[in-house]
């Protein structure tokens, strides 16, 4: 579903301040992979890249708690923070189009004044080609801004 490149959508399309200013700029309305997904370690992970190439470059890593009895998709946010928060799959936010992780409470940085990603949402169009991802950071135990970032499949 979210496997492979996108491009970052021309600035009319995009909302928020994330794609106005640093390295996300190079990429509004070009052609450049901005974001990518793929599968790796034998089907066992999802591996997802923001702003390749950048010194805002991120990873983040989604995978099953057990692969053989997956109970629980969890994700961990390599962050240009500099910190890594663990996410948990959001079954109230995620619906047929919409992934949503959120911090994983039981983890230190979620419940620090430490600035940190506390959600990300993958919202994808019904035809796929479109996709909007929401970094949601936290500081401080509250909301500090949402990075929001429009692409379109490549």
């Amino acid at each position: 579903m979210l496997h492979g490149d996108w491009k970052l959508s021309p600035a009319e399309q995009q909302e928020g301040g994330a794609t106005k200013k640093g390295p996300a700029v190079q990429f509004v309305g070009t052609d450049n992979t901005a974001m990518s997904f793929k599968v790796i370690g034998k089907g066992s992970a999802v591996q997802e890249n923001l702003l390749p190439g950048t010194v805002k470059e991120m990873a983040t890593m989604y995978h099953c708690n057990n692969f053989k009895e997956c109970t629980q998709v969890q994700a961990k946010h390599y962050c240009a923070k500099q910190n890594q928060p663990e996410l948990v799959f959001d079954a109230r936010n995620t619906s047929t189009n919409v992934i949503a992780m959120t911090c994983d409470m039981s983890s230190p940085l979620c419940n620090s004044a430490v600035g940190h990603v506390h959600m990300i949402k993958h919202e994808l169009s019904q035809d796929n080609s479109h996709l909007k991802t929401t970094y949601t950071i936290f500081q401080d135990g509250k909301l500090q801004k949402n990075s929001v970032y429009h692409f379109d499949r490549k």
